[in-house]
């Protein structure tokens, strides 16, 4: 799924109307429609509504909206920023439409502060708002009674469903949050997300134990070649349809893969444990995990399905480069389809280099992650995925250390380095944080929207480099959309966890647990519409 300007969105609707005979005004129908039935749907006990509404395109859809939810029963009252004559395009017949068909739906033109003043005493008694004050084409920051209305909403606990955006926000920004913006508890989009609804934390999260609020996209009648994206920008869930294809009934393990995790050191045996086993929840067909001979028992005991392979060490519990000895190597990764290496594997003694023989001597698909990382600091230029499978997935800290710079250098400028990264390098790079990033080596960038704070912790790194490796070795003729589905899937397990336990108490592993639920979830509802954010029925 592409991910739009706000310019891009308004170019997508006028070539849809102009080229492929869908008007506008049956675009604002169905636009409005969706966010009549998404509320029917989520919030089917909120019998009293006010449709918070602008004078645009925007407000033509709440008018839409609250037709649909008049016509099912609810109680309806429409809010208007403005008099009923200055409301323009497409939403003066749909506002007409409203009034002449169902007349009891009062509809308030407030004017002033008065009139605003007016109006506080049905918005206070509503059990369901909806912000269709402005969408897509708006430049903040709100101002005036619009700023004014922000501000009464944001007092109340009643839960807010954006049409589009939440007002005052700019479609353009990567902001993870943005000021003077309305409140919401859900949102529905149209079409294709745009910028904001990937990057920005649009829905508030105090009520759901860390896991984020709805947002949605409706397709509403625009035709897939309308859709045209300059920004290299896509949608990271969109891959996920890769794990959703069923298995060959005539299948067997070597038809999925055989993958080595290599790492570990004394003290560090979760960590290859962890990758090891997310590994084998995520589909690979065999997995051996090649550790110091110290931890070996320690490591083994995580699953009964693991294989393992026994690492000489140094005097501190780290790998030594003895095991590259003569055919050593050879034999470690002989019949291996994809090495993952990195997890608890220590920057002590020979470990560093080790690592580096690894990703070098080996050609097999890589995952280098953790400490293998850290091994390239001021090395970079050994890092060359030309005509192999390399992927990195650094969090900011070890991006820092690859690039040289500092962590708030990395944070302000994350898409570009993440693009410049994997385009010099020829690789995939996953760039962790909020709004995880997979940058291609042709410098396209899918963002990930699934995942929340519960991943603050210990663990997760290790369990993503696991999945990531599995995906790897059961598509391998499908890197990109392998790693993108492996990063969603990981979010997609660690939201399902923090909605069953909390987002204070989740471990890592507890991803692992929920791996099963982040594989059967299907992102596209009854109603056709595609949760880029949040959890269905949640």
């Amino acid at each position: 799924m592409k991910i739009l300007t706000a310019t891009e969105m308004q170019a997508v609707d006028q070539w849809t109307a102009a080229e492929f005979g869908v008007s506008l005004d049956r675009l604002m129908e169905a636009a409005g429609g969706a966010v009549g039935q998404f509320c029917l749907r989520q919030y089917p006990a909120a019998m009293r509504v006010v449709a918070l509404c602008g004078r645009g395109n925007n407000g033509g859809d709440g008018f839409v909206a609250a037709r649909v939810l008049a016509q099912a029963g609810r109680s309806v009252r429409v809010v208007l920023l403005g008099r009923a004559d200055e409301v323009k395009g497409e939403a003066a017949p749909a506002l007409k439409r409203l009034r002449e068909e169902f007349s009891s739906v009062a509809v308030d033109e407030v004017v002033d502060e008065a009139g605003l003043a007016a109006c506080s005493g049905a918005v206070n008694e509503a059990e369901l708002l909806l912000d269709a004050v402005v969408g897509t084409g708006f430049k903040p920051p709100l101002r005036g009674l619009a700023a004014l209305l922000r501000e009464m909403v944001e007092k109340l606990a009643t839960p807010v469903v954006a049409v589009d955006l939440p007002s005052g926000w700019d479609a353009n920004s990567m902001a993870q949050t943005a000021e003077g913006a309305f409140r919401a508890d859900a949102v529905v989009t149209f079409t294709a997300p745009k910028i904001a609804h990937v990057f920005g934390h649009l829905t508030r999260n105090e009520r759901t134990g860390g896991v984020f609020g709805p947002v949605v996209v409706a397709g509403i009648g625009s035709p897939e070649d309308a859709v045209v994206s300059a920004s290299g920008f896509t949608w990271a869930g969109s891959s996920k349809s890769v794990a959703e294809r069923p298995r060959d009934v005539n299948s067997n393990k070597g038809r999925f893969g055989h993958v080595l995790v290599v790492g570990g050191s004394y003290g560090k045996a979760g960590a290859p444990a962890m990758a090891s086993l997310a590994c084998l929840r995520s589909g690979a067909g065999l997995v051996t995990a090649a550790v110091p001979k110290s931890i070996l028992d320690t490591v083994t005991r995580i699953a009964p399905e693991l294989m393992m392979v026994p690492l000489a060490e140094g005097t501190k519990g780290a790998v030594s480069f003895k095991n590259l000895d003569g055919a050593k190597l050879d034999a470690l990764v002989t019949k291996i389809s994809v090495v993952a290496v990195g997890p608890g594997l220590s920057t002590e003694g020979d470990a560093p280099a080790f690592a580096r023989q690894i990703v070098e001597k080996t050609m097999v698909p890589v995952v280098i992650d953790a400490d293998a990382l850290n091994a390239f600091e001021g090395k970079t230029d050994l890092l060359n995925g030309e005509g192999r499978v390399m992927v990195l997935t650094p969090h900011p800290g070890e991006m820092a250390r690859l690039a040289g710079m500092t962590v708030k250098e990395v944070e302000a400028d994350r898409v570009g380095l993440a693009r410049r990264f994997a385009t010099k390098h020829k690789l995939t790079l996953v760039l962790k944080g909020w709004r995880t990033l997979i940058a291609h080596p042709d410098g396209s960038i899918a963002v990930n929207t699934s995942g929340n704070p519960a991943m603050a912790k210990g663990g997760s790194g290790d369990i993503l480099t696991g999945i990531v490796a599995a995906m790897l070795a059961q598509f391998p003729g499908d890197v990109a959309r392998a790693v993108e589905a492996a990063v969603y899937l990981h979010g997609l397990a660690a939201d399902f966890a923090a909605h069953a336990m909390d987002e204070h108490t989740v471990l890592a592993t507890d991803t692992v647990t929920h791996l099963s639920d982040a594989f059967r979830y299907r992102l596209t509802d009854a109603d056709g519409l595609v949760w880029i954010c949040g959890l269905r029925g949640r």
